[in-house]
């Protein structure tokens, strides 16, 4: 095969006027067997992002996913470097994953600039191992494929579907009601993850690696093989293959991520009912992309669209099923179908989206409706702003018949709802006091979590999702209005008001809302007001902001002063001007 360019990797190994720094970079990789020759060769070096490890359950798929893209990379004339990124575990990191997201974004960065690779296979699975490695993968522009690990095996308990992440939030308001006890809450937590593999259900994870998949950064149906099944390895090895073919292309992000495929993304995640985390992690990439994607976005190519997946959260399947009855492709060409995607986007296939997908009709009709049959009509992210926020997301796929009845449906004012405000200082606040009697909350009464952001975390934590008081529960009532300026796990059936920028921490209105306040929601006008005077917010404004916990670690302080809003993304705000520095090649180290 021949290239459009000299590959980066012989700046490193074949540089006629150097040959003493040829001689220093080749040494020290004979110490393991490779040759002079193969790396002097003028194949391209092909990275390989491992992001698999014993901190990354949902991740560590990949440890044995590597060595058929070596395989792949192998055979199709490639030379393999495997190397370790910083790992990311939603549940288990604490005081939040997200924190993470930008620091593995970094460390890619300078990994696929500073060292001789010249395309890279980008291991993903768990929710900000997506996102951040294809920031990275954009920032420096070498060509890049994403291969994610794929979902667990479905999950069941007592013949019961229950899906990973998913049962926790449910068995935790049937524990509450007394429905079960808690070493039955824990087996149906076990029960959920039977494999290896990310989370089963529609949540964050499978939401980010079809956001991929949709973008044209995998390879077609790469994103809903769960792992254990012999696809998984054998487009692990396709993959491996591919990204020689796309070196020699110089088939690179930025010829793929355009506007036109991000707002594919967006369309697509409303078709699958996908995470509210979609939202800063696509509005990341884009910025890293030089794409721009604003609010108006949301509403305008996604939120109109239909819910046409029947899986967990949203729905009732989970991932394998999802698999077997087409995965994106199938979900795409519905919307292909519709006239409501963009086909000629281009992919890492070398070929357009529509040509990727071509005739994928789905095989299980339960699964994946028909357009026209949906499970509901507009059903993306609902956009809302006002006195407290100038954005903030509702994912109204999770709405249930119960929610809207109960508080979308007052004749004469559907859509409208007036709640006192119940405000609590974080997590820990909300776990000590959810259930004091003297807050009096009933189910007209609105739950709110500030302190969750980007630098009131720090990091922004999924901690909006909360549920009622017991005494409530008991009664019946699953769910309460609830409203934040951190997140939600992509796997919670709550329909929450999430993401709210400006945070509290930054001055946002959540600082100076007060329980007992009315908050006033309107569904049709996408507005969310306290009812309090001008001159009473004035006041309140004046007084210091509510108090955030000191950071604990050199990279919180970090991350707390670079870092921007969920509205924009929360990147680091200072890393956004860094586009295409692969085009320049580093100083030499000696």
């Amino acid at each position: 095969m021949t290239s459009p360019r000299r590959f980066r990797s012989q700046d490193w190994f074949a540089d006629p006027a150097r040959s003493d720094m040829v001689a220093l970079y080749l040494e020290r990789f004979m110490n393991y067997g490779v040759t002079p020759a193969e790396l002097r060769s003028g194949r391209p070096i092909i990275g390989i992002a491992q992001s698999g490890s014993d901190l990354s359950p949902c991740n560590r798929i990949h440890l044995d996913l590597a060595k058929r893209v070596r395989d792949g990379i192998r055979d199709a004339g490639g030379i393999c470097m495997e190397f370790p990124v910083h790992p990311i575990f939603e549940n288990c990191r604490r005081p939040t994953a997200a924190l993470d997201r930008n620091l593995a974004y970094l460390g890619l960065v300078e990994i696929l600039y500073g060292y001789p690779i010249d395309a890279v296979v980008l291991t993903t699975g768990c929710d900000k191992t997506t996102p951040s490695q294809v920031m990275a993968a954009s920032t420096v522009d070498i060509p890049a494929i994403v291969l994610s690990g794929g979902p667990m095996l479905d999950g069941w308990s007592d013949g019961e579907l229950v899906g990973a992440g998913t049962v926790i939030w449910r068995s935790r308001r049937k524990l509450t009601a007394g429905e079960i006890t808690e070493e039955e809450f824990l087996q149906r937590a076990c029960d959920s993850a039977p494999s290896a593999g990310h989370c089963n259900t529609m949540g964050t994870a499978s939401t980010m690696n079809a956001v991929a998949e949709a973008l044209g950064l995998s390879l077609p149906g790469c994103a809903a093989i769960p792992a254990p099944y012999r696809e998984r390895g054998q487009i692990a090895y396709e993959t491996g293959r591919r990204i020689v073919g796309m070196a020699h292309e110089d088939l690179r992000p930025s010829k793929i991520l355009t506007r036109e495929s991000f707002l594919n993304a967006i369309r697509v995640v409303t078709a699958l009912g996908g995470s509210s985390n979609a939202q800063p992690h696509i509005v990341a990439m884009a910025r890293h992309a030089g794409v721009e994607i604003t609010a108006a976005d949301w509403m305008e190519h996604g939120y109109d669209l239909p819910l046409i997946v029947d899986m967990q959260p949203a729905g009732r399947f989970l991932g394998e099923r999802f698999h077997r009855a087409g995965g994106v492709p199938a979900v795409m060409w519905e919307l292909l179908q519709a006239g409501k995607l963009a086909g000629d986007c281009l992919t890492v296939t070398g070929q357009s989206l529509a040509a990727n997908v071509g005739a994928c009709e789905a095989r299980d009709r339960e699964v994946i409706r028909p357009f026209a049959q949906p499970l509901k009509e507009k059903a993306g992210f609902l956009v809302l702003s006002g006195n407290l926020f100038d954005f903030g997301i509702m994912k109204t796929s999770v709405i249930s018949e119960e929610f809207r009845a109960r508080y979308l449906s007052c004749p004469g004012a559907e859509g409208v709802f007036e709640g006192r405000a119940i405000v609590f200082e974080g997590a820990d606040d909300y776990h000590h006091r959810i259930d004091d009697p003297a807050l009096a909350i009933d189910e007209n009464c609105i739950l709110v979590m500030r302190g969750a952001g980007p630098i009131g975390w720090p990091g922004s934590a999924e901690v909006v999702n909360m549920q009622p008081p017991a005494a409530l529960i008991q009664r019946g009532i699953q769910w309460l209005p609830t409203l934040g300026d951190g997140r939600q796990s992509g796997t919670s059936d709550s329909p929450s008001i999430l993401n709210c920028s400006p945070e509290s921490a930054a001055g946002g209105g959540l600082s100076w809302l007060r329980t007992g306040d009315l908050i006033r929601i309107d569904i049709g006008k996408g507005a969310c007001n306290a009812l309090v005077g001008e001159a009473e917010i004035a006041r309140r404004r004046a007084e210091p902001l509510p108090p955030v916990p000191p950071s604990n670690t050199p990279w919180e302080e970090l991350y707390r002063e670079k870092t921007g809003q969920m509205g924009e993304g929360a990147v680091l705000e200072m890393a956004v001007k860094y586009r295409g520095i692969s085009a320049r090649t580093p100083r030499h180290n000696h």
